[in-house]
This record gives structure tokens, C-alpha cells and sequence, in this order.
């Protein structure tokens, strides 16, 4: 974009839930495999209902915890939370299914250009993640995934969940420059926004599943996969 230099950048940070791995698809995947797993035939109505139950769990309590009328509990317990509920609705009673369930984000498949995206950008600056997972998940996760960063955070280390402005100031921190050097990339706006509130640089990436940009939104960069971002990087 006019005036946006990637020059400019001294460090990038990126989102992961959403961003650099499929977190819709594995928890969907995981809760056809719980259902499977009691011997029922999941079928498509069910599992989107019982998707909504567990994003609208997880929407309320951190919205709670951002306001102030809940006291912050990392990802692991928001998601046993979760998973709990989802059983209950489809009559599970398995304490290992649940268990499986519950750790859904840890076993996360990464998009197709994402291990090699990352890798590309980190042969030209420090790549960090920075993620709502707490600090167990957000490991697991990773190996499981295949992403190599410099450095990984977790929302955790803040008690806050992003787009808190507390969390973007880890990776302001572990940098070590000023945030308008330093380039959060994400495919939900909504981070972007607060990324740009906290004086960061930021960059869309498009994912089949996101928080696509309102009309209003103004991003340092818009991009339709991490190789058009690295390119575009290179060549700003």
C-alpha cells in the first residue's frame, strides 16, 4: 500500500487460531469423532448445533473476561468448559472422549501455505505467534502443527485475551522496537484492530474462515495467502 514499507518492519507477529491453522474444521472434526466415538452417526444439523454451543461458550466467557465479570482462566479451562457442554447436549458420558475433546486445539491441521509461508518470512525477519491458546495448548499445538517461530506467546502470560491491549504488548515487548515496527499479521479484523490500537503495523491474510474487513477497516496490507504477504514484504 502507498507509504507502507516492509523496510519499515522489524519483527512479525501472527495470530494462529484461525490464521495459520484450520480451527474450525479440526473442531469439527473433533466433535464428529467424540459423537462417532458413542457409537452414534453424526449428521450435519447436530454438529453445527453443537459447534454453535461451543463457540458461543467460548465467545461469552471471553467477552466476561474482558469486561471484568470473570476472572481470567486460560484456554484449556474455557474449552473443558466447552467440551463439557457439548456432551451434555449429545449425550456423552465417556470421561476420555471428553477429554480428547476438550484438548481439540492442540491436534489443529495448518493451512496449506502456512509451514512453509512462516518459514519464508522468518528467512527475512523474526516471526513470533501470538496466540489466545494458553501456554500447554499453544505448545502441543505447535508441534503438532509444524510451526517454527522465533518465539511463541501465549495470551496467558497477560491474564487477558486479545484484543486486550495487554497482549498485543508482549509481542511490542519481546520485540524490543517500536510497535509501528512491528507487523501483526491476522485473517480476523477484529485483531487487526486491536493490533492498530496498540500501535502495530498490520496485515489481512484471507482464510476460507475468518473475520473478513469491514469497508472502514485500513490494513497496511491485504493479501490472499502468507507467499503474496512475503512478496509483497520483499517488494514494499
Amino acid at each position: 500500500m502507498p507509504g507502507t514499507s516492509g523496510a519499515e518492519i522489524e519483527a512479525v507477529v501472527f495470530d494462529v487460531l484461525g490464521t495459520m491453522v484450520d480451527e474450525s474444521g479440526g473442531l469439527r472434526a473433533a466433535v464428529v469423532e467424540a459423537i462417532s466415538a458413542s457409537g452414534e452417526i453424526p449428521d450435519g444439523e447436530t454438529v453445527d448445533r453443537l459447534l454453535t454451543t461451543w463457540r458461543d461458550h467460548v465467545d461469552s466467557e471471553q467477552r466476561r473476561m474482558g469486561e471484568g465479570s470473570r476472572a481470567y482462566a486460560n484456554s484449556e479451562v474455557i474449552d473443558r468448559e466447552a467440551a463439557e457442554r457439548v456432551a451434555a447436549q449429545a449425550g456423552l458420558a465417556d470421561p476420555a472422549v471428553i477429554t480428547r475433546l476438550a484438548r481439540a486445539a492442540e491436534r489443529l491441521t495448518p493451512w496449506e501455505d502456512s509451514v512453509a509461508g512462516l518459514a519464508r518470512l522468518a528467512g527475512a525477519f523474526p516471526v513470533l505467534g501470538l496466540s489466545n491458546a494458553g501456554r500447554r495448548a499453544l505448545l502441543r499445538l505447535n508441534a503438532h502443527a509444524g510451526l517454527r517461530w522465533h518465539q511463541a506467546l501465549s495470551a496467558e502470560d497477560a491474564r487477558a485475551c486479545k484484543p486486550a491491549p495487554e497482549v498485543y504488548r508482549l509481542a511490542i515487548d519481546a520485540a524490543g522496537c517500536p510497535p509501528e515496527r512491528v507487523l501483526m499479521v491476522a485473517a480476523h479484523a477484529w485483531d487487526l484492530r486491536g493490533a492498530r490500537a496498540a500501535g502495530m503495523r498490520t496485515a489481512y491474510v484471507r482464510r476460507p474462515i475468518g473475520d473478513p474487513p469491514r469497508s472502514t477497516d485500513r490494513f497496511d496490507w491485504r493479501a490472499q495467502s502468507l507467499d503474496e504477504l512475503a512478496a509483497e514484504l520483499a517488494a514494499a
